[in-house]
């Protein structure tokens, strides 16, 4: 990719101007693409089509993509030329139109609801790509997402460890949905919005699972297992976005209707499952329209190992994967497109006496790229597209201005591309931890490494086979419990301190 060489080089009073509206917003000032998806899809075969669910999703989120179009405006742009155009489509899938999505409403979110993946693509895996542009034609990037496993059926045999990658782990993300009567247009997905939990048929949340001890109580604060979950085990659901937590919960296996209280094999993708509100009398997350409610199930009368349940208290379970991308456009609007967006894994200080250095271990790292400490830029070393060295600046260099600095003299380390765009990665420098509070003064110059030719791409053709996708670091959230609405005659079967919302 080029870089227009004309655009200004991000100075450090505009570095100094994002850092504090950082701060200010709550770290809204990014441009940021969110690509929600499952882990897996199933495969369609003759020509039906099966639609991935739940559907991928795209949201837009920080402040500074209204304040652009808005800027546009002021520059004499039309409405249509303001509007964010995207088009979702496979990686490498030429027999299937790209479908457009509508990000142009008050959430910026839209969900592709009918891609689906044929018998005649014969990949075990693959991934989405996402092309965006205004609609005066101004080229915003490509955005890929993580890559996705393709499955024939959802096993109907007991599983077992063996097959890990199809398990579901603690501590992951997952998604839940219903279908009533199995019926494609009757779906229904577990979704937080406001201060409840509700059954939507558009949107839907991804909700990291906890494994609990059988032992734990009903407490906002709780320590979490690790391990594969298992049918019959305690777990917790909490919303990632969030925060909201259901109750405890017992994960039950799911087979004509009837709830399993004794199987025990690991939770697969695309399991039917029910959920058992723990310490009650056969109560059952379910659905009622779009509200979410109690389910009082009964004791079969021919298996006293299972409960007769009914459809809207039948969950499907899938994981889930998130893709996201942040940027800002330090010295203004750019000409180039702003992908590839590079993401930081980790920071590996290293030097000795007086020379500090610091290795950047990422993805989709380029020469065009710089790190900065704080407002301070570090001179950088390329070395390939998952390694970068700088210099670790002398901790005096900040002459006391540390207005949008935490934890004493923890800084945040960023990228900077030629033509001004920031790239947050989300990881800070500790001078405190990582240099003893010792300073790097008189840092001699260092060679300069010979980079690899980086190869290029032509994002013209952004259906590209083969494509590297990063992981995504995602910060940990906060829990809290969050009610349920369900009806006043079963209000006294819950133990006093779930609090249920009427």
């Amino acid at each position: 990719m080029e870089v227009d060489l004309s655009s200004p080089r991000l100075t450090q009073e505009a570095m100094r101007h994002y850092l504090s509206e950082c701060k200010r917003t709550g770290g809204k000032t990014d441009m940021v693409v969110v690509i929600f998806h499952a882990k897996v899809a199933q495969k369609s075969y003759g020509t039906e089509k099966r639609f991935f669910c739940p559907p991928p999703c795209v949201y837009l989120r920080g402040d500074s993509w209204v304040m652009r179009q808005e800027q546009m405006r002021r520059e004499g742009e039309s409405e249509q030329s303001v509007q964010i155009c995207a088009f979702i489509g496979i990686i490498g899938n030429l027999d299937q139109d790209v479908q457009q999505l509508d990000l142009n409403n008050e959430e910026q979110y839209c969900a592709a609801k009918t891609l689906f993946i044929s018998d005649s693509d014969k990949r075990k895996n693959f991934m989405l790509s996402i092309k965006m542009f205004h609609g005066n034609g101004h080229d915003i990037g490509v955005f890929h997402s993580n890559r996705i496993k393709v499955i024939s059926k959802p096993s109907k045999k007991k599983q077992s460890l063996k097959n890990t990658e199809l398990c579901i782990a603690s501590g992951t993300s997952v998604a839940l949905f219903n279908r009533l009567r199995s019926q494609t247009v009757s779906t229904r997905y577990l979704h937080v919005e406001g201060d409840h939990f509700h059954a939507s048929s558009t949107q839907w949340s991804t909700f990291t699972i906890y494994l609990l001890d059988d032992e734990e109580s009903e407490n906002e604060d709780f320590e979490p297992r690790d391990g594969y979950i298992h049918y019959n085990n305690t777990v917790k659901l909490v919303c990632k976005d969030t925060g909201m937590a259901l109750p405890r919960l017992i994960i039950r296996k799911v087979d004509k209707s009837m709830a399993s209280l004794d199987a025990d094999d690991p939770v697969s993708q695309l399991h039917k499952c029910a959920l058992f509100l723990k310490d009650t009398d056969r109560l059952y997350l379910c659905l009622s329209q779009e509200k979410i409610v109690p389910f009082n199930a009964s004791a079969s009368p021919k298996e006293p190992n299972k409960d007769l349940i009914n459809d809207g208290a039948c969950w499907t379970i899938i994981s889930t994967e998130r893709a996201e991308y942040k940027f800002y456009e330090g010295m203004g609007p750019v000409k180039a497109p702003v992908t590839p967006v590079p993401t930081v894994q980790y920071l590996n200080p290293m030097g000795q006496d007086q020379v500090a250095m610091l290795e950047i271990k990422g993805d989709d790292f380029a020469p065009n790229l710089h790190v900065w400490f704080g407002d301070l830029e570090a001179e950088t070393w390329y070395r390939t597209e998952q390694s970068m060295v700088c210099v670790v600046p002398d901790v005096t260099a900040f002459q006391g201005n540390w207005s949008w600095v935490d934890n004493g003299t923890a800084v945040p380390v960023s990228l900077v591309r030629n033509d001004g765009i920031i790239y947050s990665t989300g990881h800070t420098f500790n001078y405190d931890v990582e240099l003893g509070r010792r300073g790097v003064n008189q840092i001699p110059m260092l060679p300069q490494l010979p980079p690899p030719v980086p190869p290029i791409v032509d994002d013209s053709n952004w259906l590209l086979p083969n494509q590297q996708i990063p992981q995504q670091h995602q910060p940990p959230l906060q829990q809290q419990q969050i009610p349920l609405q369900m009806p006043m005659e079963m209000h006294q079967q819950l133990p006093p301190q779930m609090h249920f919302h009427m």
